[in-house]
């Protein structure tokens, strides 16, 4: 027996059920339906991670969000635009600074959205609870390899 096969599967192994895995999951998490108070609002992918953001991390400025996003302010600013009109988003005047715009989900739909994203968090914490913190870290660390990798093999 060779010494990669007594090690486990190999790095070609692994590629392989990363490329069947992916677009499954990608697809079961389009899948998660929206919830009927949300339905009528006009909600797309690009929303997902700003609510997200909002709902784990609380109000905050739109420059913050654009960070997190690692977008342009500009793009933040204007998919903030579009959902405060739909009144998903508020938005106010930072106290401490006025020139800033303090961004939070709209208390009457803060329910909704934390259930819809909730589906998603939930199906995580299945997936991430039986393993160790060290295991965890790696698990996530690896993901962001990925993010990286094909990051750059784009801007090529």
């Amino acid at each position: 027996m060779s010494t990669e096969e007594s090690a486990g599967p190999g790095v070609d192994d692994g590629v392989r059920t990363m490329l069947l895995l992916m677009p499954r999951l990608v697809s079961a998490a389009k899948r998660i339906r929206v919830p009927d108070e949300l339905a009528g609002f006009d909600l797309a992918p690009r929303h997902l991670s700003l609510l997200a953001y909002l709902l784990f991390d609380g109000p905050m400025s739109v420059n913050a969000l654009a960070a997190r996003l690692e977008v342009a302010p500009a793009t933040v600013s204007l998919m903030v635009g579009d959902l405060s009109r739909q009144g998903i988003l508020e938005r106010r005047e930072d106290p401490g600074d006025r020139r800033r715009t303090i961004v939070s989900v709209a208390a009457e739909h803060l329910p909704a959205i934390n259930g819809w994203l909730g589906q998603g968090a939930g199906a995580w914490r299945t997936a991430l609870e039986p393993l160790t913190p060290a295991q965890r870290r790696l698990f996530v660390d690896t993901l962001l390899a990925y993010e990286r990798a094909v990051t750059e093999a784009r801007s090529r």
